[in-house]
């Protein structure tokens, strides 16, 4: 029986939220918290400053910090144990990038975005723990997010030459992210950074879909947002052209390149610099025309490019692989957003009912933690050893990675000062 079970939200109450959370892109640095206390309410005083304490938060002491496991959209994660119940967990600090300002709006989506979906595949919030910082010293306070720690990101798996994904392995990562998506996309939630290093994995083989930086609500009305959102590797090429009033499709794009890294073992399209990617991109999936891309040429950015005309070969490129995968990436890597497979139809797809069918994650092998962070370090460490100098496909990630990094702060910088002067 092909049908996908929605674990319910409540739709209403999300979408009202949502639409006043997410007012404007640029500059509502308002959320709408879920209850309000009245300060002059009789029944309301103030506790005394010394016992007073984040309702909901815990204090950043409770946990023992460990290794770094990453950088998240806007800032660091760690591995950290409870030190009261032992659990594992991943800390993501939020960069307070001027105090006056408080907590950047983005926090305030991801946060918000997060404790109103529950799903098998998306990362639970657990919890938010708060460092106060030494007044006395000048030193600032932080704010963490806590999640529950993943031993796996799909970046480091695949990048780990110990590790060799079977089909049934493929399908059912595959099958977790399209139920993830499906389940985001259902509840109006577009998550715009779609990529391996977001997506994790642990030993039960249960994968997650994490870093909810950059997602945001979608409107009702036809609202243009920025076109400054997705790792160049995993971009549509709508967003290359200017367009602003995309859809969930360009998640499925993501998805699309995801399942190709999958099958392939490292990233399918790896632009050096935005123009490099379009070319890739069109060189892949066929030159734009009126018929594969309406209005394409109308996109405010495509007087900028230029390209040499080129026919289509996704199926011929990852026929090698399986036919019916082949025509499922076909599907994802569709250049007109209006025609790209949803994330329901493409968990219709005669691929998952075909043998080898999905595993069930339980069954799946189990291996040594494979962060990306873990995958440079090993690499780093082994380099130093031999003193090589060639460049590998994980120094090319990671620079890559550092240059989304940069283009991420510059623009979070941006909507920053934007907020200020919009105060």
């Amino acid at each position: 029986m092909k049908r996908t079970v929605y674990e319910d939200v409540n739709d209403d109450r999300y979408a009202k939220q949502t639409r006043r959370a997410t007012q404007d892109e640029g500059n509502s640095t308002t959320a709408s918290p879920a209850y309000s206390i009245h300060a002059s309410s009789p029944a309301y005083r103030y506790p005394p400053k010394s016992s007073r304490n984040y309702t909901g938060c815990s204090k950043l002491s409770d946990y023992d910090i460990e290794d770094k496991l990453g950088e998240g959209t806007f800032g660091e994660v760690h591995k950290a144990r409870n030190k009261f119940n032992g659990q594992m967990v991943a800390l993501k600090r939020i960069l307070m990038h001027n105090e006056k300002e408080g907590v950047p709006i983005t926090a305030i989506r991801e946060i918000k975005i997060l404790k109103q979906l529950r799903h098998k595949n998306i990362v639970p919030l657990s919890d938010i723990a708060v460092d106060r910082g030494d007044a006395a010293r000048k030193e600032r306070g932080s704010i963490y997010m806590v999640f529950p720690y993943m031993d796996h990101d799909l970046a480091g798996l695949l990048d780990n030459p110990a590790v060799r994904l079977s089909t049934p392995q493929i399908k059912t990562y595959l099958k977790q992210l399209l139920e993830g998506t499906a389940y985001l996309h259902h509840n109006k939630i577009l998550h715009r950074d779609m990529k391996a290093a977001n997506l994790l994995i642990n030993n039960e083989g249960v994968l997650q879909i994490a870093d909810f930086g950059l997602a945001r609500g979608v409107e009702e009305e036809n609202r243009d947002y920025t076109s400054c959102v997705v790792t160049r590797w995993y971009r549509p090429p709508e967003l290359f052209l200017g367009e602003r009033k995309y859809t969930s499709a360009i998640d499925m794009w993501g998805v699309g390149c995801v399942f190709g890294e999958l099958l392939r073992g490292k990233p399918i399209l790896q632009g050096v610099d935005d123009l490099d990617q379009l070319k890739r991109i069109f060189l892949l999936c066929g030159s734009p025309t009126q018929e594969n891309m309406p209005g394409w040429n109308k996109l405010q950015d495509a007087g900028n490019v230029k390209f040499e005309p080129s026919t289509r070969r996704v199926v011929e490129e990852f026929k090698k692989y399986d036919q019916q995968a082949a025509d499922l990436m076909d599907k994802f890597l569709t250049l007109d957003p209006l025609r790209r497979i949803t994330a329901l139809d493409a968990l219709d797809h005669d691929y998952f009912y075909t043998k080898p069918y999905p595993a069930e994650p339980g069954d799946l092998p189990k291996y040594e933690a494979s962060h990306e962070m873990d995958r440079r370090r090993a690499k780093q460490a082994a380099e130093h050893h031999n003193n090589t100098r060639h460049q590998n496909t994980t120094t090319g990630r990671q620079n890559h990675h550092q240059q989304q990094l940069q283009q991420h702060h510059h623009h979070h910088h941006q909507q920053q000062h934007h907020h200020h002067h919009h105060q």
